[in-house]
Order: structure tokens, then C-alpha cells, then sequence
């Protein structure tokens, strides 16, 4: 088995960031189609049920045809990825990525959670809650490319100082976008 991983090594990678792309790509997009969707909730008939039914279903097809599968298979040639390596289990930046991989995996079963309710019509977070709920893969991507890419614990350290002053950043931008939206609802 580990001569056939090694001897494929490179597709086996490839199709793991792949996959990794779809992956995240599902999870930038369905906090998106949340915000519409809460949003949606609080207009008048007959808006509220075309909309609701419409994104409710971008939202199932996204899931579960994209989002759902892609993190399966990425995680799974991820492993396929370690198992003729697993020396890198000792190098503390894998280590510190594998935490970060636990965290987007957390994330993700949460969104699951918000997903549930919506297709549901239970509504118990606001579209700002879910503005920012968006971003929490943004940042876990962020660190774990900073962690792959530096691999050097100085560097990596500083990525994820880099990370939290993006973070600081784009509370900022929120808070700006809001006002702007109070000013002028169609922005």
C-alpha cells in the first residue's frame, strides 16, 4: 500500500487540493446564501415563501452535492497524503495544521447546524451574525496555507499574527459596511 501511495504521490496531492478547493469554495458560499436566506425570512409575502424556497434549495444543492462531498474526499486523500510521510506527525507546524484542520472540521459540523435550522425556517441568527460567520474559513485557510507554505516556525508565527491583524481588519470592514448599510439599505 505504501508503494502504491508513494508511486502516486503527486496525483494523490493534487486531487487532495483539489478537493480542498471545492471544499472551501462551499464554505465561503453557504454562510452567503444564510445571510439571503434570514434576510428572505423577514420580507412580505409572497417574496418571503419564492425567495425561501429558491435559496433553500441553492443552499441543499451546495451542501450536499459540493461542500459535503469535496471535504470527505479532501480529507481522505489528506490522510492517503500522511500515511507514506509520518514523519511529518513529529514536525510541529503539521501539528499545529492538523489542529487547524480539527477547527475547520468543527466549523464545518456548526454550519450543518445553521443549515438544518434554516431549511427549517427557525431563524435564530441574525444576517450580520452570518456576515461574520462567513469568515471563519476564511481565516483557517489562511493559516493553514501560511503553515504549509513557511513551514518555519518564525515565519509561521508571524502568518498568524498576520491572521489576527486580518481578523482585526475585517471586524473593521464590518463595522464600516454596516454603517453604510444603516445609511443606505441597498448596499
Amino acid at each position: 500500500m505504501t508503494d502504491f501511495l508513494a508511486e502516486y504521490y503527486s496525483y494523490i496531492k493534487a486531487l487532495h487540493i483539489i478537493f480542498v478547493v471545492t471544499w472551501f469554495a462551499g464554505l465561503f458560499y453557504i454562510p452567503r446564501l444564510f445571510v439571503y436566506q434570514i434576510e428572505a425570512f423577514y420580507k412580505p409575502p409572497p417574496e418571503k415563501e419564492i425567495l425561501g424556497k429558491q435559496l433553500k434549495l441553492m443552499a441543499k444543492r451546495l451542501w450536499f452535492i459540493i461542500t459535503w462531498p469535496s471535504s470527505i474526499l479532501a480529507i481522505s486523500f489528506g490522510v492517503l497524503l500522511i500515511i507514506p510521510r509520518l514523519f511529518y506527525l513529529t514536525d510541529s507546524w503539521m501539528q499545529i495544521k492538523l489542529g487547524f484542520v480539527l477547527l475547520l472540521i468543527i466549523y464545518q459540523f456548526q454550519t450543518h447546524v445553521y443549515y438544518k435550522q434554516l431549511q427549517k425556517d427557525i431563524v435564530k441568527k441574525s444576517s450580520s451574525f452570518m456576515r461574520i460567520w462567513n469568515e471563519g474559513a476564511t481565516f483557517i485557510l489562511f493559516a493553514v496555507v501560511f503553515l504549509v507554505v513557511l513551514k518555519n516556525a518564525l515565519n509561521w508565527i508571524f502568518g498568524i499574527v498576520g491572521i489576527i491583524v486580518l481578523g482585526i481588519l475585517l471586524m473593521l470592514g464590518f463595522k464600516i459596511y454596516k454603517k453604510i448599510r444603516t445609511k443606505n439599505p441597498e448596499a
